[in-house]
């Protein structure tokens, strides 16, 4: 793995708000424990626990959210 290690996003009042790439939800207070966290073509994407549940089988294959 020739990558570099993803830095985090930042937390607080500077952070931008948080979605889900796949529908659009907001969790209620920041990211939510049960959302997923997904770096794809170098950017970070959260899904929503709805959107990770549905989408199971091809999140822990590692296909790219475009596919699913």
């Amino acid at each position: 793995m020739d990558q570099p290690t993803p830095r985090p996003a930042p937390q607080g009042p500077e952070a931008p708000p948080v979605t889900c790439a796949r529908c659009g939800a907001r969790p209620p207070e920041g990211t939510q424990p049960t959302w997923t966290c997904s770096v794809e073509n170098g950017s970070r994407q959260y899904f929503c626990h709805d959107c990770a549940r549905a989408n199971l089988r091809a999140i822990e294959g590692r296909l790219d959210s475009s596919w699913w």
